[in-house]
């Protein structure tokens, strides 16, 4: 392609990358290292029958007028990143030095709340994210050996999970795992404990909001293998059924090569997605057990007082972590795109 017709191709996909994705993060780090400013306090002096005493209010005018006069509010440079709800650099330090050992102090580390966040964004990330290729990979070999008369059938039910609204998805898996729910009357009586609750135990909503996660997953990778079967070269699985490979060697010599390309794309959404995990945390009511960088940012935004600054901060704090975690997959890719 000519230089002038790749500049005009590539054109538009770089202005919508500037609109909506490079000025919006400049727009977030701008916003991190500002925090609200303070209300105007003036002293009052209220006189009456019994004398005079001081009192302090708020003035509104002044307060409005100086927002109004720096709407990003006051430099606070690197502040928010290091108070306690973020990287908390204090209270990390103190936890170090109070602690009796690695467990006590990353008991001590999940008390707080970014490490909390992180600690299960990172867990769901690397658990849900090979499971999802996984069960993709299998499912589309499955589907690829029936016969065509139930293919179709197969198809559309295994994409049932990818048609479903995410959050109306989470909560009918909330319901199910609920006491009187199928799932969880089923628990209570496998386990012989009546009060048996998914909803009460950490550990066990962790174990379910994965699940979700790979149940909502798995079809995206389930299309994108079974697509990636159906350009196998034939005549390379005939000659390896002829030499004697069986079934398991021609998958793990012909077919995993033939697909390490898409299972790399895979891992690229999977990880992007994961790590922003969010909508089961809402569904399933489990900020109490779990909550994600994604939650986190959302609890700031809400209610009455906006915590904008912090808000961002997370932000910026997440888009880091996705570089951090896409970066190894992003070098293998290239160094195999140089050796070809």
């Amino acid at each position: 392609m000519k230089h002038k017709t790749f500049f005009w191709f590539v054109l538009p996909s770089a202005l919508a990358m500037l609109l909506f994705i490079f000025l919006p993060m400049v727009s977030i780090v701008v916003q991190s290292l500002h925090v609200s400013h303070e209300q105007v306090i003036i002293e009052v002096e209220n006189c009456g029958p019994f004398g005079c005493r001081q009192s302090t209010t708020v003035d509104q005018e002044a307060t409005e007028s100086l927002r109004d006069a720096k709407p990003l509010g006051q430099f606070a440079g690197l502040t928010t990143y290091m108070d306690r709800g973020h990287l908390a650099v204090n209270e990390v330090g103190d936890a170090w030095n109070a602690a009796r050992g690695w467990r006590d102090f990353g008991g001590r580390m999940l008390n707080l709340p970014f490490y909390k966040a992180m600690a299960f964004t990172l867990t769901f990330t690397f658990v849900v994210t090979p499971l999802v290729i996984i069960l993709g990979f299998l499912i589309a070999v499955a589907v690829n050996s029936a016969t065509k008369l139930i293919r179709g059938q197969l198809i559309f039910v295994s994409l049932l999970p990818m048609m479903i609204t995410p959050l109306v998805g989470a909560l009918i898996l909330f319901w199910m795992v609920d006491a009187r729910g199928i799932v969880g009357a089923f628990l209570q009586d496998i386990s012989g404990d009546p009060n048996l609750s998914i909803k009460a135990s950490t550990p066990l909503m962790w174990i379910m909001l994965m699940v979700y996660g790979v149940w909502h997953s798995a079809p995206f990778a389930f299309i994108v293998y079974y697509a990636g079967l159906q350009t196998v070269n034939t005549e390379t699985l005939e000659s390896a059924m002829i030499d004697g490979a069986s079934r398991a060697q021609r998958i793990r010599y012909v077919v995993l090569p033939h697909l390490l390309p898409l299972t790399t794309f895979i891992a690229l959404m999977q990880l992007m997605d994961n790590f922003r995990v969010f909508e089961p945390i809402i569904s399933f009511s489990a900020s109490a057990h779990a909550t994600s960088l994604s939650w986190a940012i959302f609890n700031d935004l809400g209610g009455e007082t906006r915590q904008l600054s912090s808000a961002a901060a997370t932000s910026v704090l997440t888009v880091i972590g996705v570089i951090i975690l896409l970066t190894p997959v992003l070098i293998r890719t290239w160094r195999d795109f140089g050796r070809k």
